[in-house]
């Protein structure tokens, strides 16, 4: 009898896992479609955001979008525009006209990308209170602010025109890789307990120096390129730093280092105006026992830097040191044959 029962037992189960692996995968949705002529689900940007649910694209279609966006209280959502130079978020009333999270809401796994993102107010972007920010491919009229926010990746991006700072690290943690940040007063700030990477950017023109570390925070400064800006960079307050493979050049001075700051240089390209290494003071004092044995004092040969293109000549030394295949951001034309 239990024999029996078991093979029915049995028979029930079969049939059940085989109508489970039978049913049919749920389709993906579709996604949600912004567009100013009424030819998708929503006119305005904030209208799909409002609607959109975990898993969610939000895809964006060209034109100039006269509004604020916040992006708060979402999770696993993607907005993805046509391209920086066919969408323009252009704000409207508030002080920062792209929001993601906010006090007391955060956001989790947001990713945004194809935009141009217009200042109002001195402040055109904000991060507060995330974690797992993808900003990728974008654009950024005035500043870029962070604020206790986690695992922030911004790639590939322009960002530049801050009458203050470009991108402001607060108690964040983020990696910074290929953006061209230019034309503020510094390119780069991370302050408070950040730690922050940068890797394979280009800051140039800033005011005063390209990337200023201060406080308790960590930066980690990889293969960049740091040109004609007031200084390349300043590690300030007790921040704990490296910096690597960089080129620093054509600034007014180099690097600046506080009393009670560290950081370990290697293999960096230093070629400015002034000089290559100073302690913080007032003003700054010349210490060139600051440069270690492995950095360079070399001209990089640039292909032309009135057009901002800091890519290296073929003929350029700064190719295979210290482990890198180049130094600085941008790799070096092929030679002709």
């Amino acid at each position: 009898m239990f024999q029996r029962l078991f093979m029915c037992l049995g028979i029930v189960a079969m049939a059940v896992t085989g109508a489970l692996a039978e049913e049919p995968v749920a389709a993906e949705r579709e996604p949600l479609v912004v567009a100013l002529d009424g030819s998708g689900q929503y006119r305005s940007i904030q209208e799909a955001v409002d609607a959109a649910k975990k898993g969610d694209t939000i895809l964006i279609r060209p034109g100039a979008y006269a509004e604020d966006v916040t992006i708060h209280s979402k999770e696993n959502v993607r907005l993805i525009g046509a391209g920086m130079d066919q969408v323009t978020i252009l704000g409207r009333e508030r002080v920062g006209v792209f929001h993601i999270g906010k006090w007391p809401y955060g956001a989790t796994n947001i990713e945004i990308s194809g935009i141009t993102v217009n200042e109002h107010g001195g402040h055109a972007m904000g991060m507060f209170n995330g974690r797992g920010i993808h900003f990728h491919h974008a654009r950024v009229k005035g500043m870029l602010f962070t604020q206790q926010v986690e695992d922030v990746r911004i790639e590939d991006c322009v960002i530049g025109g801050s009458e203050t700072t470009g991108i402001q690290f607060a108690n964040s943690q983020a990696v910074m890789r290929g953006n061209f940040i230019h034309d503020n007063d510094h390119g780069v700030s991370v302050a408070g307990k950040s730690t922050v990477r940068l890797e394979r950017n280009v800051i140039t023109r800033s005011l005063f120096e390209a990337v200023i570390v201060n406080d308790q925070s960590r930066a980690i400064l990889v293969g960049n390129t740091f040109v004609k800006n007031g200084g390349g960079a300043a590690f300030l307050g007790t921040s704990q730093n490296e910096a690597s493979g960089n080129i620093v050049s054509l600034n007014a001075y180099g690097f600046v280092v506080g009393a009670s700051s560290r950081v370990l240089l290697s293999y960096n390209a230093m070629q400015n105006s002034g000089s290559n290494y100073l302690r913080s003071g007032t003003p700054n004092q010349p210490a060139p026992d600051l440069k270690p044995d492995s950095d360079l004092t070399v001209d990089p040969r640039f292909v032309d830097t009135a057009r901002d293109d800091f890519r290296l000549r073929a003929d350029t030394s700064l190719v295979r040191i210290g482990g890198f295949p180049y130094l600085g951001a941008l790799p070096p034309l092929a030679e002709s044959h």
